[in-house]
């Protein structure tokens, strides 16, 4: 009797699980399939949530050159938000650096943010970019509102956005190399 018992229960468990896993494979075949006809409309709100069109935004670099996000659509970005003073964006900065070296060629782009506001001299900047070697865009927040559209609260922050322009992850906390290469790759 027990047994029997036993085994009903393992049937009605696996019976749930597989009802279970596959509402939500559909559901996730969906919401791609959605967000797909809502790239192919223009039909996308812009936000900072997974899915959403990333916030369009214009900053000057560490050179003085005007960029703008949509300036980079057709590739895939890392946005990071960083300051010198933080510690764990010292410990990323060299994992971004060679990540950017290794993906140069692929179609990748990292855009540093710096919350410029947040620094105590922006001749800091410089220096932290020249100690570290740094080659990929750096970019000013000199008023602090791209940090703030972005809620760059906790440092370093970073956004995953795809070839789109559409957010596929935000990453509170320092990434390494290897994590870096994951995320792309899942993304497109």
């Amino acid at each position: 009797m027990n047994k029997q018992i036993l085994v009903l229960v393992g049937l009605i468990g696996l019976l749930g699980w597989g009802v279970y896993d596959y509402a939500f494979s559909e559901k996730d075949n969906m919401d791609e399939t959605s967000l797909n006809n809502r790239i192919e409309n223009n039909d996308l709100i812009s936000g900072i949530k997974e899915g959403n069109l990333a916030p369009e935004f214009q900053l000057q670099t560490f050179e003085g050159r005007e960029v703008k996000l949509s300036d980079y659509k057709g590739k895939k970005v890392i946005l990071n938000f960083w300051a010198t003073w933080c510690p764990p964006c010292k410990a990323e900065m060299p994992h971004m650096q060679e990540f950017y070296l290794d993906q140069q060629k692929e179609n990748v782009e990292i855009l540093a943010v710096n919350l410029t506001t947040a620094e105590k001299n922006t001749n800091d900047i410089g220096k932290f970019v020249k100690d570290y070697g740094l080659t990929f865009p750096i970019l000013l927040d000199t008023k602090g509102d791209t940090g703030e559209t972005y809620q760059a609260f906790t440092i370093p922050t970073s956004y995953i956005i795809d070839s789109q322009g559409i957010v596929r992850k935000k990453i509170v906390g320092p990434m390494n190399k290897e994590m870096m290469e994951q995320l792309i790759k899942s993304v497109d």
